[in-house]
């Protein structure tokens, strides 16, 4: 077994990679990360799926790939360059709501909706408004967040919040969790 995809990859993922990198956006979610994400989306037929943290639409192509028809994806970034890019090659997917907000007001105004699968790739979700996260995940739902390893772009001191994050995840009951040291650090949680 090797680390590399062997499956095709979403129609637009070249067009919004090389956009991506003309773009100068260094955030992008790696690309085992996203076939991770794929998978784990094709496991909630008919379902309700969130993406804080859009970014370029590099991991939303990969989640709407492992989509059924009948699902739904709400992703939400609140920079207008980089969502732009995602709408760019993305837009024409009825299954898809791109949003341009801040996460967090997001996330207080629509706590009441539920999901069943949350790709937490930003601060609101992740280390601000964790709870409130998710608390809008449905008993069986997926919450999935990355970049958990060391990263060479993290600012001082960010490995101690990803220590204490990961801390809270491990002492909630409400959760089963597995810790991947894999592709950039991946935890992906069950809601019990």
């Amino acid at each position: 077994m090797t680390e590399e995809i062997n499956q095709q990859f979403p129609k637009s993922y070249i067009a919004i990679d090389e956009a991506t990198k003309k773009s100068g956006f260094t955030m992008a979610s790696d690309v085992l990360t996203c076939s991770l994400l794929r998978t784990l989306a094709g496991s909630k037929p008919s379902g309700k799926f969130l993406e804080l943290g859009t970014g370029t639409g590099l991991s939303t192509a990969w989640i709407l790939d492992g989509m059924d028809d009948a699902s739904t994806l709400v992703s939400i970034d609140n920079d207008a360059q980089f969502l732009e890019i995602a709408r760019q090659f993305l837009s024409d997917d009825k299954r898809l709501e791109l949003i341009d907000t801040d996460g967090g007001e997001w996330i207080e105004s629509n706590k009441h909706q539920k999901f069943d699968y949350i790709f937490a790739d930003t601060w609101h979700g992740k280390y601000l408004l964790l709870d409130e996260a998710l608390s809008m995940l449905n008993k069986g739902g997926v919450y999935i967040i990355d970049d958990m390893l060391p990263q060479p772009n993290w600012p001082e001191g960010h490995h101690e919040k990803a220590i204490n994050l990961i801390d809270r995840l491990e002492t909630r009951e409400d959760l089963v969790l597995t810790k991947q040291v894999w592709a950039t650090g991946i935890v992906v949680a069950v809601k019990k």
